[in-house]
């Protein structure tokens, strides 16, 4: 065995274990290290992806995931984010499917089984890059794809369900790069062919990988082109180049080529006329002006994911808005590690390029290749991406640093040979596993539920005004709004122009009855962005309150000229009309309301019950038999239908609807109320009695409920005097 062979595997400070053996190690550590998040909530990303994405759902047409991007909307609508991944989407199908709805368990464990997966394949991907056979799995690939296993930097893409599009991309771009490499065989004469088959396969693999994440297409510069340009100019005399050309080089190049310009031209495509449009607070360095500023703070940016890489305490779900305070002056101490991120590359660059050591120079080579290419797509060099700091776009390139970590420990092993020290290093080594898998152990807590993924980046980045709106949220969503208050008014002090922020707590304001203040944060965020229609819709509502009708008409027609299809602005424009007496322009929003969405209770309702008030009985009927149609359990609208035919004196009918009400809410006092009120009236006045006592044992302070109560005892008393 060559020295270098010995430095590179046999220094390693592992046991040597078995094939088998080291997949099942690898294994079972990615699978405990992200285990307890198996049963966790749905969290951040996973309401846009998966709770409000109509593509999971059986009864959407299948062929809308090949319309549609990531979240649900259409590719060809201006706010879609352009993101393709189909297939990623299909699994979530899959797994609604099987579940029977949207169950996070299924979605989980999925998750941790395809990390789990894609960390054993690693092994193989590993054995390849360092030249072994993958019959034999050397100390270097187990010890690389152990550490790869176990990195915290994994923790979003695991937990977090959304990150399954990098783990079904970093799955098939493994297969894709086994598949190439699959490509070469030795002859019957122990002579090298070369399959085009393979190569075709591979193709179609990384057309899969990139269907499930962008990032896939990286697969053909890192495992098929890069692979023979580096052991053509790194590894191979003259005699050997030539060898390459003659196992078909220009042949695979020229199918690669095809196959890569193919994918991406289908990509562009995909996205229409131009990227998705992002706003500055995704990403502040790139609407920087000065090019030297952007520049330098895209560099910072990577310094910091190197850092998360190299020490992965420093996580956070979000790192936007202010998160990350821009570089503008040279003066800036954070330059620094820009420059050392520099002179760190520099000098593994050097080495993969100039080092005697063939093997130090390929190991060194595929790891930094494995660690920048994937990163590319994230990296704002060819487009604006919509984020600081993903640490899920990281999955792939935690393979590069991977190997780059181990043929350091192995080389630091060669270079101190005494046993105490090997001692101590494999102590050191076993250690940094265990506090790795601790690590994303707590992690993965944190990510089981919002409430702590939201309070866990309050340290991490406390200028993120994001991080304060979404812990606000989550206080508001759970009933704490005098806590939600606190935190929803931080992210307007961190960031002025939050219009979201300023919605919520101007709602907030609402409820507690501080209307003026709601109005001045409302039309603050209209002015900020105009097309903002929820914020024009809950002006409106607040204008209505302080009996401004013309000011709150006109908030919600420009809601509804933002937002077409609106039905909760025509619901609450009904209202306002309602209130004006304006009664047939009620009736056509709260009509508009229904056809925009069927299933809306409160507008079907407020027909019947103005319909009743107006004395317009008949149609009232008419509206509120079509509303059962749609919504044949809803037992406000069976309530309001019993009254509208009690008073038509249908008694046995409205009789039936009052009965059918209280089978699905039994505890309606107002329900036993009105249909004790029906019996008096029809005369069965025992059962009257029984249903004003239930009425009354529910809420002894139901309006004119006691009086009618009342009226019937004396009725009885009459009659029982009289007999």
């Amino acid at each position: 065995m060559a020295l270098s062979d010995v430095r590179w595997d046999q220094q390693v400070p592992l046991p040597k274990l078995s094939s088998c053996q080291s997949r099942i190690v690898v294994g079972l550590a990615a699978v405990l290290c992200f285990a307890n998040s198996y049963d966790g909530e749905f969290v951040f990303d996973d309401s846009e992806a998966i709770i409000n994405n109509k593509d999971l759902k059986p009864e959407t047409p299948l062929n809308n995931i090949w319309r549609n991007d990531f979240w649900g909307s259409n590719l060809s609508s201006n706010t879609s984010h352009k993101s393709y991944r189909p297939l990623t989407v299909l699994t979530f199908r899959l797994n609604y499917f099987l579940a029977d709805g949207l169950h996070p368990v299924g979605f989980h464990v999925l998750n941790i089984a395809l990390h789990s997966i894609v960390s054993v394949l690693m092994i193989d991907v590993f054995t390849i890059l360092i030249g072994g056979s993958v019959s034999q799995v050397s100390k270097a690939a187990f010890l690389a794809a152990l550490f790869f296993a176990v990195h915290p930097v994994h923790t979003e893409s695991v937990a977090g369900i959304v990150g399954r599009a990098d783990l079904l991309c970093a799955l098939f771009f493994q297969l894709s790069f086994l598949t190439y490499c699959k490509a070469f065989r030795k002859g019957k004469h122990k002579e090298d062919t070369f399959s085009v088959i393979w190569i075709v396969a591979s193709l179609v693999l990384c057309a899969v990988a990139m269907l499930c994440k962008e990032q896939g297409i990286t697969v053909l510069e890192q495992g098929s082109c890069s692979s023979d340009l580096l052991t053509l100019f790194f590894l191979s005399p003259l005699s050997q180049a030539n060898e390459l050309f003659r196992r078909g080089l220009p042949t695979r190049a020229v199918l690669l080529t095809c196959g890569g310009t193919l994918l991406l031209y289908m990509r562009w495509k995909i996205m229409g006329t131009g990227p998705p449009a992002f706003t500055e607070v995704d990403n502040p360095a790139s609407f920087a002006e000065n090019t030297f500023i952007r520049a330098v703070n895209y560099n910072y940016y990577y310094s910091l994911n190197a850092w998360l890489l190299l020490c992965p305490w420093w996580l956070c779900f979000d790192w936007s808005m202010g998160c990350v305070p821009l570089i503008e002056s040279l003066l800036d101490w954070r330059i620094i590690w820009v420059l050392l991120l520099w002179i760190c590359l520099a000098l593994l660059m050097g080495q993969a390029l100039c080092s005697q050591d063939s093997n130090k120079r390929r190991n060194l080579t595929f790891g930094l290749v494995l660690l920048v290419v994937p990163f590319l797509p994230a990296s704002n060099l060819f487009f604006r991406v919509g984020f600081v700091i993903a640490e899920r776009v990281l999955y792939l390139s935690t393979a590069g640093y991977c190997l780059i970590l181990t043929y350091a420990l192995s080389r630091f092993c060669f270079l101190w040979r005494n046993y105490k020290v090997k001692m101590l290093l494999r102590a050191a080594l076993l250690g940094l596993i265990c506090v790795n898998m601790a690590r994303c152990a707590f992690r993965s807590q944190q990510w089981r539920s919002e409430q702590n993924l939201f309070t866990s980046a309050l340290s991490i980045c406390p200028l993120n005004a994001k991080v304060h709106y979404n812990v606000g949220k989550n206080l508001a969503d759970r009933g704490n709004q005098s806590a939600a208050v606190r935190y929803y008014r931080e992210a307007v002090r961190l960031h002025p122009k939050y219009v979201h922020a300023m919605n919520n707590l101007g709602n907030i304001l609402k409820e507690k009855n501080e209307l003026l203040e709601a109005e001045q944060l409302l039309s603050k965020a209209v002015h900020i962005q105009p097309d903002f229609a929820a914020a024009w819709m809950n002006l409106g509502i607040v204008q209505n309150s302080l009996k401004k009708f013309e000011d709150a008409e006109q908030s919600y027609w420009n809601a509804i000229r933002f937002r077409k299809k609106y039905p909760d602005c025509y619901y609450n424009l009904g209202r306002l009309y309602a209130d004006l007496d304006r009664h047939l322009d009620a009736l056509n929003a709260w009509r508009n309301a229904t056809m925009l969405k069927p299933d809306h209770s409160l507008a079907w309702n407020n027909m019947v019950i103005l319909l009743d008030n107006t004395g317009n009985l008949a149609q009232a009927e008419m509206i509120a038999k079509e509303a059962l149609k749609v919504l044949p359990n809803d037992h406000t609208i069976m309530f309001s239908l019993a009254n509208v035919l009690g008073k038509q004196q249908k008694y046995k009918e409205s009789e039936g609807f009052f009965l059918n009400a209280l089978k699905i809410n039994p505890n309606a006092a107002s329900c036993h109320g009105n249909l004790a009120v029906l019996y008096h009236r029809w005369g069965k006045l025992e059962l009257a009695k029984k249903h004003y006592e239930l009425s009354l044992q529910l809420d002894p302070n139901a309006p004119g409920t006691k009086d009618n109560f009342n009226m019937l005892k004396r009725k009885l008393e009459q009659a029982h005097k009289n007999n």
